[in-house]
C-alpha cells in the first residue's frame, strides 16, 4: 500500500466528516433514524445508508477502472431505511465502505490515477475521466454537505447538534 502526505491529509479531512456525520446518530433507535423531522424525505439513517452506499461505489469505481456502472449505483432507494433496515446494520455497512474506500485509495500509486466514469443516461457522448483525487474530494464534499443535513434533523429531532454532542 502507498501513501503521500497529500493521501494523508485527505484521508484525515474524510475521518473527520465522517466522525462529524456520525455524531449525529449517537444515541439513537431505529425508529428515531428513520424519522423525518424537516420537509425534506432525508433521515438520519437514510443520509448513512446513501453515503455508504456513494463509497462502496465510488471505491468499485477506483478500483476496476472500467466504466461499467456498479449495482445500486442508481438505486433510488439509499435515500432512505427500508424495511427491515437498522440503525446498527446501516452503520456497519458504512463502517465497511469507509474501510473499503481507505484501502482503495492506499493501493493506488498516487492520486493522479484517471479512471473512467460509468455511463449514465446523462452522461456526455464522449468518455469522462475523473482522477483518484477528484474521486476522493467528490466523497468528502459528499459527506460534508450530508453531515450538516444530518446535524439540522438531529437538531430538530431533539434538540442536539453536533457542535453540543463532541
Amino acid at each position: 500500500m502507498t501513501t503521500s502526505p497529500e493521501k494523508t491529509d485527505l484521508m484525515n479531512a474524510f475521518a473527520e466528516q465522517r466522525e462529524l456525520l456520525l455524531i449525529t446518530v449517537r444515541g439513537l433507535g431505529d425508529a428515531q433514524a428513520a424519522r423525518r423531522t424537516t420537509v425534506s424525505e432525508l433521515t438520519l439513517g437514510g443520509i448513512v445508508k446513501h453515503l455508504a452506499q456513494g463509497e462502496e461505489v465510488w471505491a468499485q469505481i477506483m478500483v476496476k477502472g472500467d466504466g461499467e456502472l456498479p449495482d445500486g449505483m442508481l438505486d433510488m432507494g439509499q435515500y432512505r431505511m427500508a424495511e427491515g433496515d437498522t440503525l446498527a446494520g446501516v452503520l456497519e455497512r458504512y463502517a465497511s465502505a469507509a474501510k473499503a474506500t481507505e484501502e482503495a485509495v492506499a493501493a493506488l500509486p498516487d492520486l493522479d490515477v484517471s479512471v473512467p466514469l460509468p455511463r449514465t443516461p446523462w452522461s456526455p457522448p464522449e468518455p469522462e475521466y475523473w482522477s483518484a483525487r477528484r474521486i476522493l474530494l467528490h466523497l468528502i464534499r459528499e459527506t460534508a454537505q450530508h453531515a450538516g443535513h444530518a446535524d439540522i434533523i438531529r437538531e430538530a429531532l431533539d434538540g442536539a447538534s453536533t457542535t453540543a454532542r463532541r
